[in-house]
């Protein structure tokens, strides 16, 4: 959502104001005239092309405060997110701010300055008002596009709206640089009704929040709220997942250009529920005492879970037009069973390296696939009868049904396949974490030298007691890691990340005590940082994801935040080694509590009564019931619409 500040009436603008319920533009000085429904336009049609709201305010000035604090106010005051940017424009005042948050996924810094430079500057240095939000939409549709901001025109204005003025005076003289506010800290409070009342004035279809399963949180009791946003966030996680897998067979058919508008659907609600995971694990972290705090926390999470969906919904239909599986079920058809012929073939294999596995290395090692070559032969079987039942289906016209069992046949074979690709990734990781084991201690080694040769490793006191500290722990977890290497099989990754673990405290004490050694000590550990935290959670994403039917908020929150770290630590590797290794140690300790708590819960699953043929529901194959009776494949798209292929059967 992007917000552009409006004019305000006469004397001095509100203080902050609080922005017009009557669409995306506020104008208090009446600075747009005429021109107003041009500019409602260009804001639609941002929406529409690129699911980017673009907000317009001007007031006349900001009330004696600097511009930055007086848009930062206003900001919070109306509620909006981390997402959006408000450009407030004040007309007399010859100024203009805006805010966003570095870090999002549609806008960087730079990128918010090239809109500005190129599209809002020009249009306001000649007063013309409403070629000030064109520019800023037409800007920021063509950075979504990835294409250059292009050029807007300009129509001259009076340079002070409401007050006695002149037509612009062409040279900018007037205008006072913009300036950049960036909105840190804790994540704000989701504008969850701007987005609702944007929802309600939009053309094209949208999922509701009630068909997200959620009827509004007012009222409702803050356990009962809590509960109910856990659902969702499984809900909208089940919902990616699926779409995930979808939108990849129809990138394998039609390629990526076909593909692109759902592409881009998936993003935008990946990010909506990226963030909301963040915020459930910062109320795990630290729970709020203030009841006020922890509901709205709460209800930004339905908000951006229902946004998410509504987002999948919305491109849903079209989705079904680019695959018309009931149309070309046929052609489908011969591809879900070349996928199961290559899934098939190689499960003998995998099977292999899961024994060898076990032969050569501790119980733990393979722990994170021990059941996957089992588990892939039920999503196989079921996929056997599924294809055989979309068969008869075609053979007989009834091309509903067909797709139907197509659907269910694809998602269990690529299932099956993801279940074998981990026993394959897990054998290579542990592989490479055998070979790096060896460096691993002989560094640690040399850091153990050079740590008892500082001064503090003999001195008394608070210091000495430190780095005593740590190189007794060092020389401890290296001493077991070789007792385990001799003894007989052990676990190469975990012997990793344990030597790895006290390398690292080790290494806090050295950089003080040589300089320029702690960045390209940092950089060396990160590599073997990396490999742990990379293996365990892509098992804990593998495990989940075909274990979804089971898998429980708690677990998905962990392994979302898993994977945030991961990215973060990729990011930081080459400039920031040391924050890197930090993300890397955090993303492996939160993948670790993902798996265990997945584990849980599937346990859990497994004590309820009744069969579930091939791990359909286990593996989130099937919602609602039996395949047929009731039931239906998940297909892309949020909760309104992924259970969709029930209808009319």
């Amino acid at each position: 959502m992007l917000l552009l500040a409006a004019p305000a009436p006469a004397a001095h603008a509100a203080d902050p104001p609080v922005l017009s319920a009557n669409g995306q533009i506020t104008d208090q000085v009446n600075a747009l005239g005429d021109r107003k429904g041009e500019v409602a336009r260009a804001l639609d049609a941002l929406y529409e092309k690129r699911h980017i709201q673009l907000f317009v305010v001007y007031v006349k000035d900001f009330s004696g405060r600097p511009a930055q604090d007086w848009v930062r106010a206003t900001a919070t005051r109306n509620g909006l997110g981390q997402d959006d940017i408000l450009l407030a424009v004040g007309t007399q005042a010859r100024q203009y701010a805006y805010t966003g948050q570095s870090g999002t996924t549609k806008f960087s810094n730079a990128q918010l300055q090239a809109v500005a430079r190129t599209a809002i500057d020009p249009p306001l240095a000649q007063h013309d008002w409403a070629g000030t939000a064109i520019g800023a939409a037409n800007g920021y549709s063509a950075i979504v596009a990835g294409q250059p901001v292009p050029t807007p025109a300009i129509t001259p204005g009076a340079s002070d709206p409401g007050g006695h003025s002149t037509v612009g005076m062409g040279n900018g003289a007037l205008l006072v640089p913009l300036a950049l506010v960036v909105v840190v800290g804790g994540l704000a409070i989701y504008a969850y009704t701007r987005r609702r009342r944007r929802a309600e004035t939009r053309t094209t279809p949208a999922g509701s929040a009630q068909q997200q399963g959620w009827s509004g949180t007012e009222g409702i009791a803050l356990a009962q709220l809590e509960t109910e946003a856990g659902k969702l966030l499984v809900g909208t996680d089940d919902a990616v997942r699926t779409s995930t897998e979808e939108l990849g067979l129809a990138v394998a058919r039609f390629g990526e250009g076909a593909a692109e508008p759902y592409t881009a659907a998936l993003t935008y609600a990946r990010t909506e529920l990226a963030t909301a995971f963040r915020l459930r694990q910062q109320l795990d972290d630290s729970y709020p005492e203030d009841e006020a705090a922890r509901r709205q926390m709460l209800e930004e999470i339905v908000a951006r879970c229902t946004e998410a969906g509504r987002r999948l919904d919305e491109e849903s239909d079209d989705f079904d037009r680019l695959r018309a599986l009931e149309t070309e079920t046929p052609e489908a058809l011969a591809a879900a069973e070349t996928a199961f012929r290559a899934a098939a073939g190689r499960t003998g294999a995998a099977e292999s390296t899961l024994t060898a596995l076990r032969e050569r290395y501790a119980e733990p090692a393979s722990a994170p696939v021990a059941g996957n070559v089992e588990q892939a032969k039920d999503r196989l079987l079921f996929a056997t009868n599924g294809l055989n039942r979309a068969r008869q289906a075609t053979d007989t016209g009834e091309h509903a049904e067909a797709a139907l069992y197509v659907r269910a046949a694809e998602s269990a074979v690529g299932q099956a396949a993801t279940l074998i690709d981990a026993v394959d990734r897990l054998a290579r990781e542990v592989a490479e974490a055998e070979v790096r084991l060896t460096g691993a201690l002989t560094e640690t080694d040399a850091d153990l030298t050079e740590a008892r040769a500082l001064p503090g490793a003999t001195a008394a006191g608070a210091a000495g007691a430190d780095l005593q500290s740590r190189i007794a722990r060092a020389e401890t977890v290296t001493a077991g890691v070789r007792q385990e290497q001799s003894a007989g099989p052990y676990d190469p990754v975990d012997a990793l990340r344990r030597v790895g673990e006290a390398d690292v405290s080790l290494d806090k004490a050295l950089a003080g005590g040589t300089p320029g050694a702690g960045p390209r000590r940092a950089a060396e550990l990160l590599e073997a940082a990396t490999l742990t935290a990379r293996s365990r959670t892509g098992a804990a994403a593998d495990y989940t994801t075909t274990r979804r039917g089971a898998v429980g908020s708690q677990a998905r929150t962990r392994l979302a935040e898993a994977e945030r770290h991961l990215e973060e630590s990729a990011t930081l590797a080459a400039a920031e080694p040391r924050r890197a290794l930090s993300s890397a140690q955090q993303a492996d300790a939160l993948a670790g509590q993902a798996q265990y708590l997945a584990e849980q819960d599937v346990r859990t699953y497994g004590t309820r009564p009744g069969g579930d043929p091939g791990g359909a529901v286990l593996g989130g194959i099937v919602l609602g019931g039996p395949l047929g009776a009731g039931g239906a494949p998940g297909r892309f798209g949020g909760a309104g619409t992924r259970g969709r292929m029930n209808r009319g059967l």
